[in-house]
């Protein structure tokens, strides 16, 4: 079996790294190299490799952004020198992560996952779910949202449970999540978490507040603006904008 893989990262070293630790693996076959995003974008869906190394960090689009817009739908294994980035990559369960700089024997441990998962006749992952593209994409299809994200925790990356998120509020580039009474910096943007949540649980209602309606304890007017303040069963309040208010009102009986 023969796995053709593409390489999608922005810095020449770390291609040259890529294609020569590939280079030494008679099964394994690059069959193309993009430099930004958008290239990569255009030589997934055109070469429709079985693999793709993809730096997270790259110009034009992001390696996330880059799943969400590709049809074909590869293995990925995800490169880059930041180490939050592992969250975002476990999140959407890609098949791997790769750490810059990183040897020949973890390349090869990283690879070798690659073949065992495409070889004829292996069994399916734990997860029942597409592939990264097709989790990245979790939004626009019905295969209903996540249930699950990976957050940082004292050096360690662990699961938390969807639902035991109160709410999530908008940090530069990063979402603080907040759930248990605590509170964790995750590396997606708050409109990537809202398309894979359940909209029928979550709210988004102010452009950095999401709610999760089943932690809301009461709401009550706020100004003349006819404005809400949404008290949620930790204490925390949040204050809606005209347009979040308005939609919160249709859900009272």
């Amino acid at each position: 079996m023969v796995v053709r893989a593409l390489i999608a990262e922005d810095e020449p070293l770390a291609r040259r790294t890529l294609r020569e630790f590939a280079g030494e693996l008679d099964w394994l076959q690059v069959v193309g190299e993009a430099a930004d995003g958008a290239e990569a974008v255009r030589m997934i869906d055109a070469l429709r490799p079985d693999l793709v190394f993809m730096d997270v960090q790259m110009p034009e689009l992001s390696g996330l952004e880059v799943l969400r817009r590709i049809q074909h739908d590869p293995e990925v294994v995800f490169t880059t020198a930041h180490d939050e980035y592992a969250i975002a990559a476990f999140e959407l369960e890609a098949l791997d992560y790769l750490r810059k700089p990183f040897g020949r024997e973890r390349f090869r441990a990283s690879a070798e996952r690659v073949r065992r998962r495409l070889e004829p006749g292996a069994a399916p992952s734990s997860s029942s779910a597409p592939a990264a593209a097709e989790r990245a994409r979790a939004a626009l299809d019905a295969r209903g949202p996540m249930d699950r994200i990976f957050v940082r925790d004292r050096g360690r990356i662990v699961p938390l449970r969807v639902e035991s998120i109160a709410r999530l509020e908008a940090a530069d580039d990063y979402v603080t999540v907040h759930a248990d009474g605590r509170a964790y910096l995750v590396n997606l943007s708050l409109s990537e978490f809202e398309s894979r949540l359940d909209p029928a649980r979550f709210r988004r209602v102010h452009r950095s507040h999401v709610v999760n309606l089943d932690h809301v304890a009461s709401l009550r007017p706020y100004d003349d603006a006819r404005r809400l303040v949404i008290t949620l069963a930790d204490g925390a309040e949040v204050v809606a904008s005209r347009a979040g208010s308005l939609e919160l009102r249709t859900l009272i009986a």
